[in-house]
């Protein structure tokens, strides 16, 4: 995923300027903080809530996100880039099989438990939530790209297998598996299904 690292964050715009020591470790504060509030009490969590609890004042936390949209923004794109850093990772393992469903069951993870927080994103005149979902698509479609063609390369996987194809079998078993042990079961039968 290297290439996409040198793209500017999913959620921003253009390029800022680097922030203060302490600034930085405020944003955070409240990135963390807001991912966990969002995961417990849904993307309608009282923003103040979550200045209280990162122990940081609300004109700060309005600062770094002058609305709730983009906190959201800002929230799930941090989610996007720790799934395609792990996929990164995942390069070094020596089972590229194994890399490529360590990373499909993480995916499988991150769409049945934040795809309320991307919906909950609000459209805009501007079609700046539609380049942002093209943007986090193409980084994630990437990711998988790269631990597919090397599991491919090292005849792990069927030769013909496409990744659009695998992602999307993916996502159905996020979508529609409500129990983790049996999406865990699905993806050990995907597994088998495109073995070469």
């Amino acid at each position: 995923m290297s290439s996409a690292g040198a793209e500017p964050a999913p959620h921003q715009e253009q390029p800022r300027r680097p922030r203060r020591a302490d600034a930085q470790r405020n944003y955070e504060r409240l990135l963390a903080t807001a991912r966990k509030v969002f995961s417990e009490h849904g993307v309608d969590a009282p923003l103040d809530d979550i200045a209280r609890q990162a122990g940081i004042g609300n004109a700060t936390m309005y600062r770094h996100f002058p609305t709730r949209r983009d906190l959201i923004i800002a929230v799930y794109a941090d989610e996007v880039a720790a799934l395609c850093a792990r996929g990164e990772a995942l390069l070094e393992d020596g089972s590229p099989a194994d890399a490529l469903f360590s990373w499909l069951r993480d995916f499988i993870a991150h769409v049945a438990t934040k795809r309320a927080l991307a919906l909950a994103i609000p459209n805009d005149q501007g079609g700046q939530r539609s380049a942002l979902f093209d943007r986090w698509h193409r980084a994630m479609h990437t990711t998988a790209s790269t631990l597919l063609t090397r599991a491919r390369s090292r005849g792990a996987v069927d030769p013909d297998l496409e990744v659009s194809d695998l992602l999307t079998l993916a996502n159905g078993l996020a979508v529609t598996s409500s129990d983790p042990d049996q999406a865990e079961r699905c993806l050990g039968i995907l597994r088998r299904g495109i073995a070469p």
